[in-house]
């Protein structure tokens, strides 16, 4: 009894941590029975080049934001509920090692780890958390994900009118596909609920998609409740637009080799540099 009651302060302490270091912008994180498993340090891939990232796995959420001081202070941070989740084990490519893919219904996106181990042991960890968490909540497994951004050095041109890109033609991306798209092909903006209650940028041919589905679930009824179409010269849309610049303004990290700390009285790890 005596160490559970140690182990519950301690938790209860490091939860607080946490919460300290994404104030004052940072929502509340202390909840009756939430656990941090464990944290660690990853790299996560951005529109144009990975980033170190912070990433706090609960028993019934994953947390991350962009690192200003490590273990002070972080910033723009996502809160992702675990049966939204769903994780894919991936081959090492030319850009990242010991990568994995996170599918969320908002955003979806690669991370890497330090290492295979490092690596399996969030995979791990994330998947049962997962499961515990879908069985505890009894709540459905989500089906529908978001589509994974391609990164801008992926294509020097436009994925749909291969118009080529320069100082003046910027990149953008469409939320509904991931495409690397002109701002010609961009122009338009429609709610996706599962994103943002805000118009998204979507591709015109997206656009058209949407809008066809749209008209059949009505039934054949014409109707744009929902659906704003505006043709805005580029702006941030949503907090994704924000928070993927400011991704871009930080320069990515040299990694050090981590150190496997394990939480005591549970199972809890973690990935401390």
């Amino acid at each position: 009894m005596a160490g559970r009651i140690a182990f519950t302060e301690d938790n209860a302490l490091r939860i607080a941590a946490v919460e300290r270091a994404f104030a004052p912008s940072g929502k509340s994180l202390s909840k009756p029975g939430r656990v941090l498993v464990g944290e660690g340090r990853l790299t996560k891939l951005c529109r144009r080049s990975p980033q170190p990232k912070m990433f706090f796995l609960f028993n019934d959420i994953m947390v991350y934001g962009s690192i200003v001081v490590h273990r002070l202070w972080y910033k723009n941070q996502h809160i992702i509920p675990l049966e939204d989740i769903i994780v894919e084990d991936l081959a090492d490519s030319l850009e990242m090692k010991n990568q994995w893919l996170i599918r969320t219904p908002k955003k979806s996106f690669y991370m890497s780890a330090a290492s295979e181990k490092e690596k399996q042991a969030w995979i791990c960890r994330i998947m049962e958390c997962r499961e515990q968490q879908l069985i505890s909540s009894r709540k459905e497994p989500t089906t529908s994900f978001a589509a994974t951004w391609i990164p801008d050095r992926a294509s020097h041109i436009c994925m749909r009118c291969a118009d080529k890109f320069t100082v003046a033609q910027r990149r953008h991306h469409c939320r509904q596909c991931g495409f690397v798209v002109c701002n010609s092909c961009s122009k338009c903006r429609i709610v996706i609920p599962a994103i943002s209650a805000k118009p998204v940028r979507v591709c015109t041919l997206c656009f058209n998609t949407l809008l066809c589905e749209k008209a059949k679930e009505e039934a054949g009824k014409r109707s744009s409740d929902g659906f704003d179409l505006e043709m805005p010269v580029y702006e941030a849309s949503s907090d994704e637009d924000s928070d993927e610049r400011e991704e871009d303004d930080m320069m990515p990290i040299q990694w050090a080799k981590p150190q496997i700390i394990y939480h005591p009285k549970n199972t809890c790890f973690a990935y401390l540099k």
